[in-house]
């Protein structure tokens, strides 16, 4: 007996080797990048819009570089892009996002969140308002947003994807953490519980490592993670551009991966103990 779902021409294909490679699968599709403005976000509108895709950017704050970032990426690339302000916490904010998102013809097809806050406490200073400042920026906002925008995608008939960003820290125990990598440890549980809730919208995280730009970047510059390159765990540093390719590979509309987190940091959360 056949399987009712089995495709007999698809497989004759595949039997004279013959495979199906899309391109520019996002050309003339909205994509939301919250905190599309920042280090490791702006990465990911850049190579969205040089494939076409039609952007909703937000930033919390700072306008300047986001109206700089829609210059250059409509100047290199001609691309439609749309800027949303605020912090993801609030229900207005969320609210322009996806009506922004809306105003082009075609439906919702994808979604990275990069919003977050370092959220640097030293551990004798935290207290029940670090903690809590924390876990709004880096787990209750981009959840909230998630929810929302993945409400929107499920109901649509082409369903989504969205890609939430987490950190190394939140996959492997790093000193020094707590307050930042809690929250993100709680987003990375929380993708999985939605990758199930939902048929049509596929959900996974990024978490990147020790990054030249982002969060990460005091911490580099520094020489904080030197001996990581010195000892062979890494053989460099993290850039954006690894981060964005890693983001735009979950928002491929026909990836066959939900509910998975990916640690785009060279291998250190495995090697992070060497001498």
């Amino acid at each position: 007996m056949t399987s009712q779902y089995w495709d007999a021409g698809q497989a004759h294909a595949y039997h004279e080797f013959q495979y199906h490679f899309p391109e520019k699968t996002l050309a003339g599709k909205p994509v939301i990048v919250a905190g599309g403005a920042g280090g490791l976000g702006a990465a990911t509108v850049a190579l969205l819009a040089r494939e076409g895709a039609h952007l909703v950017v937000g930033y919390r704050a700072n306008r300047e570089r986001a109206e700089a970032l829609r210059h250059a990426m409509q100047s290199s690339f001609g691309c439609t892009l749309a800027l949303v302000a605020g912090d993801i916490a609030s229900a207005e904010v969320r609210e322009a996002y996806l009506a922004a998102a809306q105003k082009f013809a075609a439906p919702l097809a994808g979604a990275a969140i990069f919003a977050g806050n370092p959220a640097r406490v030293a551990f004798e200073n935290l207290n029940r308002e670090t903690l809590v400042a924390s876990l709004e920026s880096n787990y209750v906002g981009p959840i909230l947003l998630a929810k929302e925008l993945g409400t929107a995608m499920e109901g649509s008939a082409v369903g989504g994807s969205v890609v939430l960003l987490a950190t190394m820290q939140a996959l492997a125990v790093f000193p020094s953490s707590l307050n930042y990598a809690a929250p993100k440890a709680a987003l990375v549980h929380a993708a999985r519980i939605l990758a199930q809730q939902w048929d049509h919208v596929r959900v996974n995280v990024v978490a990147p490592g020790a990054t030249t730009v982002g969060m990460a970047t005091a911490s580099v510059q520094s020489g904080k993670y030197d001996r990581h390159v010195a000892s062979g765990a890494v053989s460099r540093f993290g850039r954006p551009e690894d981060v964005a390719r890693a983001v735009r590979f979950f928002l491929e509309p026909d990836n066959y991966i939900t509910g998975q987190a990916i640690a785009v940091d060279g291998g250190l959360t495995l090697r992070r103990d060497r001498p």
